[in-house]
């Protein structure tokens, strides 16, 4: 495939010109090592091919955009500093971690010196003007509307009506997206429907006997399980397996991607969301598309379908600045909060004054059978739980 360029309602084809202005600088202060790192690995991949694409049609106003990075090492308490590195080098825009908990210190960086903060993913509607600033914007899809889409698909698509929850404590994410998949849940299928409610903190539990033990009680009067859980997944799923427990599971875009699947040998039956199917088989062409140009940059496909959020959060700020005709950060943000179903390549995307985040947007779904994962359709949920703070 030749080069496509996906930034198609952007930036006119203008030379640089020999006196051109300064470059533009976009920081990425994210995870490239540790445990959080293959959150963030296909999102900073993927801006770097929309930074590309931009700066082969002429640049953004006129001007190169460069990008500078540091590295979080997966810890909370080093975001600050990241952060502060790559704004000391003018950075005009920072992409942080996907995730509430890891990339909010960067972002509140970026607040103070008054800089606009994009978080790849992070799916906790937190991450915005209520739990960083008015200069903080997410990529994601809010666990809201995640979770709504989760229990409609179990109870409509899979035709279950008893789920057995298990929560993952350790971030935001996990439990903001469980307690949204509930309260949709209890509307669709009554208390009843709720076999068991059981949880555990990945940061301090690295085995889960006793919860699986309680499962496995459980079992009987279940048909489902929704899985809240991210970092080190695998290990949980494959001790729910090992003890007999066959049910099928569904999960967030968290355990979205297969590098985590060596742990569930032969994993059948495990449902997922993402932002689209990394496997070359999404509904929507553009996604595969997408897919093949960043295998043929970096030789291999995105870890996850996170990936797509990244890619979107340039498409995003690089609209909003050519709309503003500036990069001063009020004019920008004037333009981010009036989106209304821009059509980026993560889906149709929404913000307001208020809200930095998007809360209708349909999603992919993800099955893993035999341990081979494909693409089951795109789906979207028909009521999402209000967002609260």
């Amino acid at each position: 495939m030749g080069t496509r360029i996906f930034l198609t309602t952007l930036i006119a084809a203008t030379p640089f010109a020999a006196t051109a202005q300064e470059d533009v600088t976009v920081g990425f202060a994210i995870a490239l090592s540790g445990f959080v790192a293959p959150y963030d690995d296909g999102p900073y991949k993927a801006a770097k091919l929309a930074i590309e694409e931009i700066n082969a049609k002429g640049g953004l106003l006129g001007r190169k955009i460069v990008e500078v990075s540091a590295d979080t090492a997966s810890d909370p308490a080093q975001g600050a500093t990241a952060a502060t590195d790559v704004l000391s080098k003018n950075a005009e825009l920072v992409m942080v971690t996907c995730d509430f908990d890891f990339g909010a210190p960067a972002a509140l960086v970026a607040q103070s010196q008054d800089k606009i903060a994009f978080s790849s993913c992070a799916a906790d509607a937190k991450f915005g003007v209520q739990g960083i600033g008015p200069n903080a914007y997410t990529m994601a899809t809010a666990t809201n509307h995640q979770g709504a889409i989760l229990a409609e698909f179990a109870w409509k698509t899979l035709g279950k009506r008893n789920v057995y929850i298990l929560n993952d404590l350790q971030v935001e994410y996990n439990k903001s997206l469980c307690s949204n998949f509930e309260k949709r849940w209890r509307e669709l299928a009554g208390g009843e429907g709720v076999a068991g409610y059981d949880e555990y903190n990945a940061g301090n539990d690295t085995v889960i006997a006793a919860q699986v033990s309680r499962m496995k009680d459980a079992e009987a009067k279940s048909d489902v399980i929704m899985f809240c859980g991210a970092i080190n997944g695998g290990s949980y799923i494959r001790q729910i397996r090992a003890a007999g427990i066959d049910l099928p599971m569904i999960t967030g875009e968290s355990m979205d991607g297969t590098y985590w699947l060596e742990a569930v040998p032969d994993l059948s039956t495990f449902y997922n969301l993402t932002y689209g199917s990394i496997h070359g088989d999404d509904p929507e062409p553009r996604v595969n598309e997408f897919v093949e140009a960043f295998t043929k940059a970096y030789g291999e496909a995105p870890v996850t379908g996170h990936a797509l959020t990244g890619y979107s959060v340039i498409e995003a700020w690089a609209l909003a600045v050519e709309r503003a005709g500036t990069f001063e950060t009020e004019a920008v943000r004037a333009q981010l909060d009036s989106f209304s179903e821009e059509d980026l390549l993560v889906g149709k995307t929404s913000f307001t004054s208020d809200l930095h985040i998007s809360n209708a947007r349909p999603m992919t779904i993800i099955e893993i059978e035999g341990g081979k994962a494909s693409a089951t359709g795109v789906f979207d949920a028909e009521k999402t739980p209000e967002i609260t703070f």
